[in-house]
């Protein structure tokens, strides 16, 4: 196993400073919040980055991006920080040099451009046996078959990297001159769950011996470093598991629902199980024998705000029209798998599309949008048992913004939802710092819900007959997609 750390963290001191800073490198928006010993949120900075998006290719500017943190970071200021955690997006690929300066443009975990090496993995059995190997489901944006088109297509950049990185360990090259990454962002599609350490068979498998140097020294702990302000630093764990810490879904079998432009279910595990369908992914923690079983879905907000956009509905107007029309949507049904690219969990499809049924002259905007939104409930609900949610569930991201979708969500699911508020992922990044300087925050205060939203029992009946139509009408879209 590779590690990289530098001088070992001292351990916080009882009269140590009162803010501590949670870095979120967002795919659209990086921010930095800064929280109180107590969890409270004391400020919150955040600057927009932008995205190339031209043929499939999803593409950054890295210096974009590094600039983006270094003026949040700038704006909250240094004083009075005990230390500070890093997050990001996963996935892709973050080529630079020794110095860790960009060789190219950053490829985003949207990319597609390598979906036809994914279709000819799944045809050739390679995909499922990284599947069986590592636990992680390779998609078009993932390392695995971007650093595999990159060397048939753009070797020149391969030759000249040092490293292929993710987005926060770019970040924290960039800010520390350290260079590592951490388990969670290795689980894919590299990482053996069990050793904590890169598989070689799967590197091969990929065709990418030869390019094994390019990946980043595992840090298991998680390095740390000085930012040149003086305050300590540490490296992971990447958004999604993140924001699980941010939520307090540590437990095995809690879960949590993040609701953004694609859902992302993610439930505490201490089983691994590669068998069955392969579909997303296992990510390691910081905790050895302890796994978030993730299934990140293409599906989510974006769906709705298709529809909105198509039917001139405002955002502000959704929460009226989800309490004006009744479950089931006066018959109409959505499908609501819109993403260009298919779907990635709890199934891979590459060619499944969106569908509605039971429209007709009378199907009003509010019937398309309740229907829109009752589909990505049923699509979280599918990943979610796939995920094997068993204890409580934990919500957040910007769908909990509308207090009517919140409630549908309970019903749909049929269980209780802890909302939780605020910058998740950004709190959780300061949790996992936490736990790597030695400090001891309130956990429980720290995650505490903004509210729980309970199912109405006669709604949660009725969506669970729906759900099993739901199912039934996917398979059969399926079976069409693969024709």
């Amino acid at each position: 196993m590779t590690t990289y750390r530098t001088t070992p963290p001292a351990p916080v001191a009882e009269d140590a400073p009162t803010r501590y800073i949670g870095i979120d490198v967002g795919t659209s928006v990086v921010k930095a919040a800064a929280f109180g010993p107590d969890g409270r949120t004391l400020a919150v900075e955040s600057r927009p980055v932008g995205l190339t998006i031209r043929d499939g290719f999803v593409e950054q500017d890295m210096d974009e991006v590094y600039g983006a943190v270094r003026e949040v970071l700038a704006a909250l200021g240094s004083d009075g920080v005990a230390f500070a955690g890093l997050t990001g997006q996963g996935d892709g690929v973050w080529l630079v040099d020794a110095a860790g300066r960009p060789v190219r443009t950053a490829i985003s975990w949207m990319d597609g451009r390598a979906h036809e090496l994914v279709d000819a993995w799944q045809e050739s059995g390679v995909f499922t046996a990284v599947y069986r190997r590592t636990g992680s489901a390779m998609f078009p944006g993932c390392p695995g078959p971007v650093l595999a088109w990159l060397d048939r297509h753009d070797p020149a950049s391969l030759d000249a990297a040092t490293t292929a990185l993710y987005c926060k360990d770019m970040v924290f090259q960039r800010l520390t001159g350290v260079r590592a990454t951490d388990v969670s962002d290795a689980s894919m599609p590299f990482l053996d769950p069990v050793t904590r350490t890169y598989s070689s068979d799967v590197v091969a498998a990929l065709g990418l011996g030869h390019r094994a140097a390019l990946l980043a020294p595992v840090s298991d702990p998680v390095a740390t470093a000085e930012l040149p302000s003086g305050v300590q630093i540490s490296n992971g764990p990447y958004d999604l598991p993140a924001c699980a810490l941010g939520a307090g879904v540590t437990r095995p079998g809690d879960g949590l629902l993040i609701v953004g432009t694609c859902l992302a279910a993610l439930v505490a595990t201490e089983r691994l199980d590669l068998d069955g369908e392969p579909a997303g992914l296992h990510i390691s923690t910081d905790r050895p024998g302890h796994w978030l079983r993730a299934m990140p879905a293409m599906v989510g907000t974006a769906a709705l705000d298709w529809v909105l956009a198509t039917t001139g509905v405002r955002h502000a107007d959704v929460d009226q029209l989800l309490t004006a029309t009744p479950p089931g949507a006066n018959g109409v049904r959505v499908l609501p798998y819109f993403a260009p690219s298919g779907e990635r969990a709890p199934f891979v499809e590459p060619r499944l599309r969106a569908e509605f049924l039971g429209v007709c002259l009378e199907t009003t905007p509010a019937d398309l949008v309740r229907a829109v939104c009752e589909g990505i409930g049923f699509a979280a609900r599918h990943c979610l048992d796939a995920a094997g949610l068993t204890g409580t569930l934990a919500l957040c991201g910007g769908g909990t913004r509308s207090p009517a979708w919140t409630r549908l969500f309970a019903d749909v699911l049929g269980r209780p939802v802890r909302i939780v508020e605020g910058e998740v992922g950004a709190r959780g990044a300061v949790l996992a710092a936490a736990r790597r300087f030695g400090a001891e925050l309130d956990t429980a205060a720290w995650t505490a819900p903004a509210e729980v939203a309970e199912p109405d029992p006669a709604r949660a009946a009725f969506y669970t007959k729906a759900y099993e139509d739901h199912l039934t009408r996917l398979a059969e879209a399926r079976t069409r997609a693969r024709a």
